[in-house]
C-alpha cells in the first residue's frame, strides 16, 4: 500500500520549490545545511534498544584547553607514557592536583586551571632509567614538554546546541572533542588503542598468515537532541602474532614448520613476499637478555646469514660466523637472510622476536578476511552482551577522571522509539504467475515470476578456465542446459541454447582467449556477440580482475563469470542469481515499482544519481582514487547507466563530478527524450567531517553541469549523504518485533533520540541481515531543493532497497549508492597489464606517486549503458 504522504513532494513541488534552509522561525540559521522537516510517522511503532548511554550529567564548567607540544616527536603511545610521568611528578605543585586529560597528540583538557599559562617541562620515562647494575649503551631518553593555555570552553554553548538553540560553532566542536578525550583517557593509558577504538589481547583469536584479531571497543561522544550520548560498540581489528619471527615467517608463507624454510628460501618470490610483509615491524633481540632496545625491520638481505658479510675490526666476516665466535653458539638456520634494521646492522631471523601490540595495517587477503568475518560476527543479543561487558570494563562510576570533570553516564543501553515502514508492492511481467507482490521479512524468490522486460540472448559463448579432463564438455553441457531454461522460465528469451564451448588457460593470455571465444560467439550465429559466460576454477581475484579488465575496456562485451563449483550440480536457485545479472547486463529490467508508489519518480521526470569515491588500501601509495557516478534512466529507477574517473589518491571530494553529471544527463535525454527536473543525489563515502566541502563542491559541480547544458536549465537538487562507516546499532526489545536472527525488522527506522539535534538525518536497517548484527544505513541531507518530508523520503528510500537489480531481497544501502560502490570496485581491475602484474607493483613500492589516469583503461561506451558492472 502506498504511504499516507507518498505524494506530498509531488504537491511541494507543483510550484518553484525553495531551498529547505537551516534557519528557524526566529531567524537564526542553525546550519548550513538542511534542518529536519519534521519527525516522520509512517509504519508502526516499536520501542528498541540503541547502543547509546546517555550522560546523564554533563556540567556547566568551563573546560580548560592546552596546546601541548612534546620534543622528539614520537608515537601518540609514548607520548602517553610521557604525560601520565609527567602528571605524577608536577601534578601536585603545578596541575593544581586535577586529572587532565590528554589526547596523545596536541590537546589537554582540565577541569581546573592549572598553575601556569606556559610553561616547559623536561622529563625522562622511567623506563628509560637502567636497572641496578646494568650499564646502558644507550643514554635515556629525555624530552621536552611544552605547555600553552589555548582557551577556555563554555559548557553552556553546548547545552544551547542540544538544545536546538544554538549552530555548532567551534567552541562546541572542541567541547565535543573535549568529551570524546575525557571518556578514551583512562583505557588509552591501559590498553592499545586505535583512534576511537581500544584493544586488548587477552581472547585473541589466531586466524591465517600470522595474524591474530584483538578485540575491543569504540566509544563516541555524540550529540543528540537535547543530551550527550556515548555511543559503544564491540570493536576487532588485526594484530601480527608476536614471537619468534622465524615462526611468523612460516606462517606468512604458508608453511608446515621451519624446516621448510630452506626449501621456500630457494624461491626468491618467497624473499620479496616476506620482506613486504614484515617491513616496518618492531623486533626485539632474545640472545642477549641485557638488550632492551627495539629494532625497527627495513628490508631482508639478499643473501642468506652465511653469506652477509661485514666488516669487524678491519676484517671482513659474515654473520653466522660472527655469532659463533662471539656468542659461542651457531645459527640453527645460517641458511635464511637477515633482517637490516640500520646501516651494517644484520640480525639473523632467529634471534629475532616481535614485539605484541603491532596492529597489521596491510589489506588482509580473502582467507584472512573470512576468518575475520567467522571471528566478529556476533548475533545481536551476544553483541549486545558484550556491549554492555564493555561498560563494566570502561566502569564510568568509578572513573576518577570523568569525576573530576563531574560527568555521570548512565549505565543502561538507551531505549528510543523506531518505526518499522510498510514493504511496497513488487511488479513483475504481466505474464507471470504472480505479477505483483508484497514482500515479507525483506526477501523473496522468482517462483512464478517473470522478469519486467526480458532481454533476448542470441550471440554467446562459454570459455572454461580448466582443463577439459578436469571439467568434461558434458558437464558443461548440463549446466547451460540448466541455465538457459531457467533464463527462459524467468522471462529471457534465448534463440541460441547450445553456444560454443572454449576451453582456455587461467595462466595464458587471457586477453587472447577472450577475442578467440569473442569471435567464435559471433561468427557462431554471424551476428555482433552479446555476452561471454566464463567458468572460473577458483575464487582468486586475479584470473577474475584480468577478464573483467579485457572485457570491459578492449572487447566491450559483458561477461557472466561463475565458479565452477557452482556448475558441477547446478542449483535452480543459483541460476535464477545468474539470470538476473545476464538480464540487465543485456539492458533488460529486472523487476520495478508501479507509479503510484513512487510519484516522485513519475509526476516529472527525475534522475537519481549515486555517487562513490573508492581509496587504495592503507599502505598502498601507488594506486589513485577512482570516483564513480551512476544515474538512472528511466521512470522505474530499475536501469543505470554508469562514468568513472581517476582522481589524485585519497582526494574525498570528486573532481571531474561536473562533467560526469553532464555524460549522464546526455544519456538521460538520449534514453527518455527529456531533461530531468528533479535530481536526488545520494553520495557514499563521506565522513562528517567532510560535509562542508562535499556540499560546498559537489551541489556547484551539479549546478554548473545542468547550466552548461542549458544556462536556463535549473533541475531542482536534493543531495543526502549515505553512510555504512558507523557504530550505531539496534536491539529490538521484543521477539515479535525481531526477525528470525533476532535483529530489527527489515524496514526499522530510527529519526529521534540518537539522531542530530536539529539537521535532517535518519537511520534505516532496509534488509534482513543475514548473520550476525545488522548495521542500519545513516542518511544525512545536506542539501534540499525538492522540499522531502521526514516521511517522503524515508519511504522513497526504503522502496528503492527493493529494486537492487541482482537478487531478491532488500539492501542494506539505498540501490544507486550500492551501484556507485560497486562501479568504483570494478574500475579497479582495469589498470594495464595482468592483475598479477599489478599486484606486485603496488605491493613493492614504498614512495608515492605510482599509477597515474593514464594506468586505467576506459570503460567501452556501448557498455557505460547497461549494468555491466553486475
Amino acid at each position: 500500500m502506498d504511504s499516507p504522504s507518498s505524494s506530498s513532494v509531488s504537491s511541494a513541488s507543483s510550484s518553484r520549490p525553495v531551498i529547505s534552509s537551516g534557519v528557524t522561525s526566529s531567524g537564526l540559521h542553525l546550519t548550513e545545511f538542511v534542518k529536519r522537516p519534521n519527525t516522520g510517522r509512517n509504519g508502526r511503532t516499536v520501542r528498541i534498544q540503541a547502543n547509546f548511554f546517555e550522560i546523564t550529567q554533563l556540567p556547566n564548567i568551563n573546560v580548560q584547553h592546552y596546546d601541548v607540544t612534546i620534543t622528539p616527536d614520537v608515537p601518540p603511545l609514548v607520548n602517553r607514557r610521557v604525560f601520565e610521568n609527567l602528571v605524577q611528578v608536577f601534578g601536585a605543585s603545578d596541575f593544581n592536583a586535577s586529572h587532565p586529560v590528554f589526547d596523545g597528540r596536541k590537546n589537554i583538557f582540565s577541569p581546573k586551571m592549572f598553575g601556569f599559562d606556559s610553561k616547559t617541562f623536561e622529563i625522562i620515562l622511567p623506563e628509560d632509567r637502567p636497572p641496578p647494575g646494568v650499564t646502558r649503551r644507550l643514554p635515556p631518553r629525555s624530552f621536552r614538554v611544552k605547555i600553552k593555555k589555548a582557551a577556555d570552553i563554555n559548557l553552556e554553548e553546548l547545552h544551547q546546541f542540544l538544545a536546538g538553540k544554538m549552530t555548532l560553532t567551534n567552541n562546541c566542536r572542541t567541547a565535543i572533542m573535549a568529551l570524546d578525550v575525557l571518556i578514551r583517557h583512562k583505557p588509552s593509558m591501559t590498553y592499545a588503542t586505535v583512534g576511537r577504538s581500544f584493544f586488548t589481547p587477552a581472547g585473541a583469536r589466531q586466524i591465517s598468515g600470522g595474524v591474530e584479531v584483538w578485540s575491543g571497543f569504540y566509544q563516541s561522544a555524540r550529540p543528540t537532541l537535547g543530551k550527550m550520548m556515548i555511543n559503544l560498540d564491540v570493536a576487532s581489528t588485526a594484530y601480527y602474532q608476536p614471537g619468534p619471527l622465524i615462526e611468523l615467517a612460516v606462517k606468512i608463507l604458508g608453511l608446515y614448520s621451519p624446516d621448510d624454510l630452506r626449501r621456500a628460501f630457494n624461491n626468491e618470490r618467497n624473499r620479496r613476499k616476506l620482506e613486504q610483509a614484515i617491513r616496518g615491524l618492531q623486533v626485539k633481540v632474545i640472545h642477549r637478555a641485557e638488550v632492551r632496545r627495539k629494532f625497527k625491520i627495513l628490508k631482508l638481505t639478499p643473501t642468506p646469514a652465511s653469506a652477509t658479510t661485514f666488516l669487524k675490526d678491519d676484517v671482513r666476516t659474515d654473520v653466522a660466523t660472527y655469532f659463533t665466535e662471539t656468542y659461542g653458539r651457531g645459527l640453527q638456520f645460517p641458511f635464511l637472510p637477515c633482517v637490516v634494521t640500520g646501516r651494517d646492522i644484520f640480525l639473523p631471523m632467529e634471534i629475532c622476536s616481535v614485539i605484541e601490540g603491532q596492529r597489521h595495517v596491510k589489506k588482509l587477503n580473502e582467507v584472512q578476511t573470512a576468518d575475520m568475518i567467522k571471528f566478529t560476527c556476533q548475533p545481536p543479543q551476544v553483541r549486545a552482551n558484550k556491549i554492555m561487558g564493555g561498560l563494566q570494563v570502561l566502569d564510568f562510576q568509578h572513573n576518577e577522571f570523568l569525576q573530576d570533570f563531574g560527568l555521570k553516564v548512565s549505565h543502561q543501553m538507551m531505549e528510543i522509539g523506531a518505526r518499522i515502514l510498510p514493504p511496497p508492492m513488487i511488479c513483475y511481467h504481466e505474464a507471470s504467475n504472480v505479477a505483483r507482490f508484497t514482500p515479507r521479512n525483506g526477501a523473496w524468490n522468482l517462483k512464478d515470476k517473470k522478469v519486467a522486460m526480458g532481454a533476448t540472448l542470441g550471440s554467446w559463448s562459454v570459455v572454461v578456465f580448466e582443463h577439459e579432463r578436469a571439467f568434461p564438455r558434458s558437464s558443461v553441457q548440463k549446466f547451460i542446459r540448466e541455465l538457459v531454461v531457467t533464463c527462459v522460465d524467468t522471462g529471457m528469451s534465448i534463440p541460441n541454447a547450445t553456444p560454443p564451448i572454449t576451453y582456455a588457460n587461467p595462466h595464458g593470455d587471457i586477453e587472447r582467449q577472450l577475442k578467440d571465444a569473442w569471435l567464435l560467439a559471433g561468427n557462431a550465429v554471424k551476428s555482433q556477440p552479446q555476452l561471454l559466460v566464463c567458468i572460473l576454477p577458483n575464487t582468486g581475484v586475479p584470473l577474475y580482475a584480468n577478464i573483467k579488465r579485457v572485457s570491459d575496456t578492449i572487447i566491450g562485451i559483458p561477461t557472466q563469470c561463475v565458479q565452477k563449483s557452482h556448475t558441477m550440480n547446478p542449483k535452480k536457485q543459483y541460476c535464477a542469481n545468474v539470470c538476473l545479472k545476464i538480464n540487465v547486463k543485456l539492458g533488460g529490467m529486472n523487476s520495478f515499482l508501479s507509479p503510484q508508489q513512487t510519484p516522485f519518480l513519475t509526476d516529472r521526470p527525475t534522475i537519481l544519481f549515486g555517487a562513490d569515491v573508492s581509496h587504495p588500501s592503507p599502505g598502498d601509495n601507488t594506486r589513485p582514487s577512482i570516483a564513480s557516478l551512476v544515474g538512472s534512466m528511466d521512470a522505474k529507477a530499475a536501469r543505470y547507466a554508469a562514468t568513472v574517473r581517476v582522481q589524485t589518491a585519497r582526494t574525498e571530494t570528486i573532481a571531474d563530478l561536473g562533467g560526469m553529471v553532464v555524460e549522464l544527463l546526455k544519456t538521460f535525454y538520449q534514453t527518455c527524450g527529456q531533461k530531468p527536473e528533479r535530481i536526488l543525489f545520494y553520495r557514499d563515502g563521506v565522513s562528517e567531517g567532510q560535509f562542508a566541502e562535499v556540499l560546498r563542491s559537489e551541489v556547484a559541480s551539479v549546478r554548473a553541469a545542468c547550466t552548461a547544458l542549458d544556462i536556463n536549465y535549473r533541475p531542482t537538487i536534493t543531495f543526502v549523504v549515505v553512510q555504512k562507516r558507523h557504530h550505531a546499532r539496534f536491539f529490538p526489545l521484543r521477539r515479535e518485533d525481531a526477525d528470525n536472527i533476532g535483529n530489527c525488522m527489515a524496514g526499522t527506522v530510527v529519526d529521534t533520540d540518537v539522531v542530530h539535534p536539529y539537521e535532517f538525518d535518519f537511520y534505516l536497517q532496509s534488509h534482513a541481515g543475514l548473520q550476525g548484527t545488522s548495521r542500519p544505513t545513516h542518511y544525512h541531507v545536506l542539501y534540499d531543493e525538492n522540499r522531502f518530508s521526514a516521511d517522503t523520503l524515508q519511504d522513497f528510500t526504503y522502496k528503492l532497497c527493493h529494486l537492487f537489480a541482482r537478487c531478491t531481497r532488500t539492501v542494506s544501502m539505498v540501490p544507486p549508492a550500492f551501484y556507485a560502490h560497486l562501479v568504483a570496485a570494478r574500475a579497479r581491475f582495469h589498470a594495464r597489464g595482468s592483475w598479477s602484474d599489478h599486484e606486485s607493483v603496488e605491493s613493492s613500492s614504498t614512495s608515492g606517486g605510482g599509477m597515474d589516469d593514464s594506468s586505467y583503461l576506459a570503460v567501452k561506451q556501448e557498455l557505460l549503458r547497461v549494468m555491466y558492472f553486475m
